[in-house]
């Protein structure tokens, strides 16, 4: 259904003089798609919680609830959660209101980890490939969705950097979004669809769908802070295999490792998903997300910069910026903003 009245939209100023960096960050992806399910090792219950793909922020306390669930069947309220990205730190986060002595163990802490350098929005993308889904990982997906949401919905304010913001999508052809969009309408409000003459964009057609965005920085210090005020310890240690693990002391073990869960853990479905962005100086007045012909390219506007993205190579490790990514990803920025309808 189209709005009433075509919709106008400030241009993100795209220029070499506004450029204040390259990010590049390694998404956790698998096929299949996220992993949350217990495992008996040596007689210690391990609850893995990786895989996130590009949804490991915004899914984060929704995995995290499902482990949780796991964790509840254990006899004791003593618990290791491998990892301090906001998956880490929401399962930790989680245990401990249901009476956990939580320990985390982590090779990175914050700002040194992957989640401190995403996008930071609660929407599910780049989840995993549609045709390796089943109808289970379907099932457990929905539930995360919904406890993802309702965690994000309290953490609205300036204090957690969470905020209510819209999304377009835009395309020649009509938009298409992957199926689990319409599995969940209720979590994507103020859904429209926008047809030639109703949008500023450079292209026929948009589709909007509000969605939260997290002002990632900030919201990872202020988790940080919740989990250790409440008591928890972060131990910074790096595990070189499963055996170091085994021996912890603690008879409960949350996997919140990421793409560490390859080596470790021995999955070898999961992959390195190298994203690429380019940062701009902030420009407050841009308050929307964009998303640029199937997902090629998107903007993020955040307090610290606008975020310009980006790429999704599979099997990539190297974290050094491609400079012939980051010149595409800056023109094709620039002549999609050159060409927006002016307010």
């Amino acid at each position: 259904m189209s709005p009433e009245a075509p919709l106008r939209l400030p241009r993100v100023q795209v220029s070499a003089d506004r450029v204040i960096g390259e990010l590049v960050g390694l998404r956790p992806y698998r096929p299949g798609g996220f992993v949350v399910r217990p495992e008996v090792m040596d007689g210690k219950l391990v609850i893995h919680n990786y895989g996130h793909g590009g949804c490991g922020l915004g899914f984060s306390w929704g995995t995290s609830q499902l482990a949780l669930e796991e964790a509840l069947k254990a006899e004791s309220r003593e618990c290791a959660v491998l990892g301090c990205g906001a998956v880490g730190l929401s399962a930790g986060i989680l245990l401990q209101r249901h009476g956990f002595q939580v320990t985390i163990y982590a090779r990175d802490l914050p700002p040194n980890t992957t989640s401190n350098i995403a996008g930071g929005l609660w929407l599910p993308y780049f989840v995993g490939d549609e045709g390796s889904l089943t109808p289970a990982f379907r099932e457990q997906f929905q539930a995360a969705a919904r406890h993802a949401h309702r965690h994000f919905r309290s953490l609205v304010g300036s204090h957690y950097g969470v905020r209510w913001v819209d999304s377009y999508f835009t395309a020649e052809e009509r938009v298409a979004v992957p199926c689990y969009f319409d599995d969940l309408p209720e979590l994507f409000p103020r859904a429209a669809a926008f047809g030639p003459g109703e949008h500023p964009f450079p292209r026929r057609h948009a589709r909007r769908f509000g969605t939260m965005q997290i002002q990632t920085p900030g919201y990872m210090r202020a988790i940080e802070r919740d989990f250790r005020t409440a008591g928890g310890r972060i131990v910074v240690r790096e595990f070189r295999n499963v055996r170091q693990i085994l021996e912890l002391a603690e008879p409960t073990v949350v996997n919140c490792t990421g793409l560490g869960s390859r080596e470790l853990f021995g999955d070898t479905e999961l992959l390195p998903a190298r994203g690429q962005m380019t940062v701009l100086l902030p420009q407050p007045e841009v308050d929307y997300i964009l998303g640029i012909d199937a997902e090629a390219l998107y903007m993020i506007p955040r307090e610290d910069g606008i975020l310009l993205g980006g790429t999704f190579e599979r099997g990539i490790w190297d974290t050094t910026p491609n400079p012939h990514e980051a010149e595409r990803i800056f023109q094709g920025h620039r002549t999609f903003s050159d060409n927006m309808e002016k307010p």
